[in-house]
């Protein structure tokens, strides 16, 4: 929800006539916060399979 009402503040603030710096740094900076906040859920790849791809023999005693 934040990611949409940013970047419609965001794309409201470069299209005017006289653009309103301050309006389009609060867009940008509430699209950043809802880009942040999706992130943060999805999971990393590399925390989810901590085991490795290489396979240990065991070694026969002679």
């Amino acid at each position: 929800m934040c990611i949409l009402v940013g970047g419609m503040i965001a794309f409201y603030a470069q299209a005017q006539q006289e653009q309103n710096t301050y309006l389009l740094i609060g867009g940008i900076a509430l699209l950043m916060v809802g880009v942040y906040r999706t992130s943060r859920n999805i999971p990393s790849k590399h925390e989810e399979s901590e085991e490795s791809f290489v396979k240990t023999e065991k070694e026969d005693e002679i």
